[in-house]
């Protein structure tokens, strides 16, 4: 199958702390890959790294072949490869809807604004219920669906969301997962970092398992899910 998303020997860092050290990691078209490890492994670091918001210190990132390591992130935005942070960052003081429309700035995403829109709505049904709502007054599992919606609407090729389930309730968090299944299932290819990692090594095809910067483990997400040696040493399990 072929990759979507292909990272090599990533390093990236903060100031003169250097967070990731040679992250390789492909992501494969139509398939959701989930990146999996303690707080601290550099998780986070590789998306920022992968969308550009932070430097890439070496290392490659390939976006259906094309070499886009050092493109700015609204480059890559426009091109198809999307980030729903960690933190959701909304738009507090306008309503769902102009958030939502925030989302499809790009020209492509632009076209299909009115499909994508209603796409959104039928995926979730209470941020059409609140359209016209302040973001800023919507529940914590509100906000989270308007993060992803927003990350919809601007027409992902590749979709990464980190820290879907931060925060959240089990049961909202086990309806955004649903809802990443149902994705998945339309042929999304989805990269996911998630604290979660019974329900994300459950829900996904292929999974990495980050520490220290590092990938030490990566393999079918069944297979990853019942090593026992991973669930020790790298994912607290």
């Amino acid at each position: 199958m072929s990759a979507a998303l292909e990272i090599r020997g990533l390093e990236a860092g903060y100031g003169e702390v250097q967070v990731l050290w040679g992250v390789d990691l492909s992501v494969a078209e139509g398939r959701m890959t989930t990146l999996v490890g303690a707080n601290g492994a550099g998780k986070t670091t590789t998306l920022r790294a992968v969308m550009g918001t932070v430097r890439p210190w070496k290392g490659s990132v390939r976006f259906y072949g094309e070499d886009v390591t050092h493109l700015s992130p609204h480059t890559k935005a426009q091109m198809g490869l999307v980030l729903v942070p960690e933190g959701r960052q909304l738009f507090a003081d306008m309503t769902v809807e102009e958030n939502l429309e925030m989302g499809a700035y790009s020209p492509r995403a632009r076209k299909n604004l009115a499909a994508n829109l209603k796409r959104v709505y039928q995926l979730f049904p209470r941020l059409e219920e609140r359209r016209a709502q302040r973001a800023g007054t919507l529940s914590g599992g509100e906000q989270q669906m308007l993060a992803v919606g927003r990350g919809l609407m601007a027409d992902p090729r590749v979709l990464m969301i980190d820290e879907l389930s931060l925060g959240l309730a089990p049961v909202l968090a086990q309806s955004l997962f649903g809802t990443l299944k149902q994705l998945k299932e339309q042929g999304l290819t989805i990269l996911l970092v998630e604290q979660n990692v019974h329900l994300a090594l459950a829900l996904s095809d292929y999974a990495y398992v980050l520490a220290e910067g590092r990938v030490q483990i990566e393999g079918p997400s069944r297979e990853v899910a019942r090593n026992e040696e991973v669930r020790r040493a790298y994912l607290g399990i």
